[in-house]
């Protein structure tokens, strides 16, 4: 932890841990943006490419890392990481709002009120996730995309940011001993990790659709 980091957490009791796609969102943002960068029909298409690695992955056969991987390099890789990075903002300011849950930002909305540390944490990249949280002032973790030569890889650098990943990413961040209260929110079996690290755990706390 840095001295940033732990000037940070003393001056909140609290802090709450939020999934982004599923729980923030009604829909997976990485799915969406591949949708935004290449047009609908280009989307669909690279999924039928795709399909031999979709049914692996279903069946178990294939990590979500290296699934995931496997679709980036297909859409992403040699794409210039300046060009990308600015569809991304473009993507997180005018796509996103259309995604989010009503509930979900009345609950982070109650937390800033509060004096409460919000930290999004999510497998999607940082890389339209980031300027979202800017935006708010909430703290983000999330998956990271390797770039070389100024171009994307289509790699994942370092491991994704889901299951335990979470619970390592956080606790390398945050000393939790600081903290009073600590909240979770999270959608899927993989966030279950993180949700155990809470003294008060939401699973699947936002039912309503998308505003």
């Amino acid at each position: 932890m840095t001295n940033h980091d732990m000037v940070t957490a003393y001056s909140h009791s609290a802090i709450a841990f939020f999934d982004f796609d599923g729980t923030i969102t009604t829909k997976d943002t990485l799915a969406e943006l591949l949708k935004f960068k290449v047009g609908r029909v280009k989307y669909y298409i690279g999924l039928v490419f795709l399909s031999p690695v979709l049914v692996l992955y279903k069946l178990g056969l294939l990590s979500n890392h290296n699934a995931k991987e496997i679709m980036l390099g297909y859409f992403l890789k040699g794409e210039p990481a300046a060009e990308f990075n600015a569809l991304c903002r473009e993507f997180a300011e005018t796509r996103l709002p259309a995604l989010f849950r009503k509930g979900a930002l009345s609950e982070i909305r109650r937390h800033l009120q509060n004096n409460t540390q919000v930290v999004i944490v999510t497998a999607s990249p940082e890389n339209w996730v980031q300027p979202w949280c800017q935006q708010f002032n909430l703290e983000c973790i999330a998956t990271k995309l390797k770039v070389r030569n100024g171009r994307m890889t289509g790699k994942i650098a370092g491991q994704n940011c889901a299951g335990e990943e979470k619970v390592k990413l956080i606790l390398k961040r945050y000393n939790l001993s600081y903290y009073t209260k600590i909240y979770a929110y999270g959608d899927t079996p993989g966030d279950l990790p993180m949700l155990s690290l809470a003294t008060d755990s939401y699973y699947k706390p936002f039912k309503e659709r998308a505003y």
